[in-house]
């Protein structure tokens, strides 16, 4: 079987990102002919060439430590699970940010939309989701948009999965992945003639809760320069509310 090159796959990265050989030179501070070359495996290089055309490419590190194995040296980047002491500083500051937005919800979810953590405000809603959808890994794609989740309670269904099919189609297009493309395949990939919607303009979503609505919007934190293959790849998701009316449900502890 054969085995991509370093210089293949870094060709395919750059060809992903729309960038040509110059430009990926310039951003690099090296020349266009030593880009070429590294392509065509002309010349082998450095662990440090790799991750810096790495970086410019913005290729994730689950990808750099492949790349780095493609051009014969040992990856860089550990993943350990959250919960690892390692990663102590990060989770008691993932913790902070989830404590610190309560009364309002938010989660932490990986690069395959599994949830890691949740706030407490978010436990009442968890309690209505069928058994089956709350085993771990809970995947919050899935919880939006299964009719034993959260979908009979969302009134503005079709722009909630339209902005997921945005994201997750923005994701596969930045970093291919095997479980992601299942993911979107399952879940996404029917009803394309469905409201179209840029993920980079706020959509609320809508939830009917006691036979009114929630309007709520969201944002998502991710860290800035992680070392780690686990916090390159979870974001914090934090909803607020859109009006008032909604405000006010979640300050009385989730009553009208």
């Amino acid at each position: 079987m054969d085995v991509d090159t370093v210089g293949e796959l870094l060709r395919r990265w750059r060809q992903r990102r729309a960038l040509s050989q110059l430009d990926l030179a310039i951003a690099a501070g090296v020349s266009a002919r030593h880009v070429s070359l590294v392509e065509t495996g002309k010349s082998r290089p450095s662990a440090d060439m790799i991750l810096r055309l790495a970086e410019q490419l913005h290729v994730p590190l689950r990808d750099r430590n492949r790349l780095l194995l493609a051009g014969g040296f040992a990856p860089r980047y550990q993943r350990r699970p959250l919960g690892d002491a390692a990663l102590s500083a990060a989770r008691d500051a993932v913790r902070r940010v989830l404590r610190a937005h309560e009364p309002y919800p938010a989660l932490v979810f990986d690069r395959g939309w599994n949830i890691v953590e949740t706030n407490r405000a978010v436990d009442p809603f968890l309690a209505s989701v069928a058994p089956e959808l709350r085993r771990p890994p809970v995947n919050l794609v899935r919880l939006a948009l299964d009719p034993r989740g959260f979908a009979p309670m969302i009134v503005n269904l079709g722009d909630v999965r339209a902005v997921f099919r945005t994201r997750v189609g923005r994701q596969l297009a930045a970093a291919p992945d095997e479980e992601l493309t299942a993911l979107y395949e399952e879940l996404l990939a029917g009803d394309i003639t469905g409201p179209r919607v840029d993920a980079d303009v706020v959509i609320p979503m809508v939830l009917r809760v006691d036979g009114r609505e929630l309007r709520l919007f969201s944002t998502i934190t991710t860290f800035g320069t992680p070392l780690d293959i686990t916090l390159d790849e979870v974001a914090i998701e934090s909803y607020y509310p859109a009006d008032d009316r909604s405000a006010a449900y979640f300050r009385a502890g989730g009553s009208w």
